[in-house]
């Protein structure tokens, strides 16, 4: 993953110096045709077509280690109903409709999800890392 965002650094340094307590909740994968950018003012999802964030949970996830994850299973979105556009990052967010975003990052390759096409992501596709 490219970055975490402005808000889940900030939720992250709260919780580790214990001025407030912070517990995630699900985490969706968003995909956006734009960079989201740390303050997540560029993140541009699809619209239409049947595009809706892809709901995780723990198990979708490998255990950190050396301060990386990647997804442990095989993540798919519904089928297109209609062009998704060309999708260039993606986006992790606390909630299925608007929301905050966690972190975001590029994909290796952009990908066009038109009618009929499924966005998905092989096992150890979605790296998330910390340095």
């Amino acid at each position: 993953m490219g970055s975490f965002s402005n808000y889940a650094e900030n939720k992250i340094l709260d919780h580790i110096v214990g001025k407030t307590s912070y517990t995630m909740p699900t985490a969706y994968i968003a995909l956006s045709t734009a960079d989201p950018t740390d303050a997540g003012t560029g993140l541009t999802e699809p619209v239409g077509g049947a595009y809706a964030r892809k709901a995780t949970t723990g198990a979708d996830w490998a255990a950190a280690a050396s301060g990386a994850t990647s997804n442990a299973t095989v993540l798919s979105f519904p089928q297109a109903t209609g062009s998704w556009g060309t999708i260039t990052h993606f986006a992790l967010m606390d909630a299925a409709t608007a929301g905050n975003m966690i972190g975001h990052g590029a994909l290796t390759a952009s990908k066009v999800i038109s009618t009929g096409d499924t966005a998905t992501f092989s096992i150890g596709d979605l790296d998330i890392t910390l340095d």
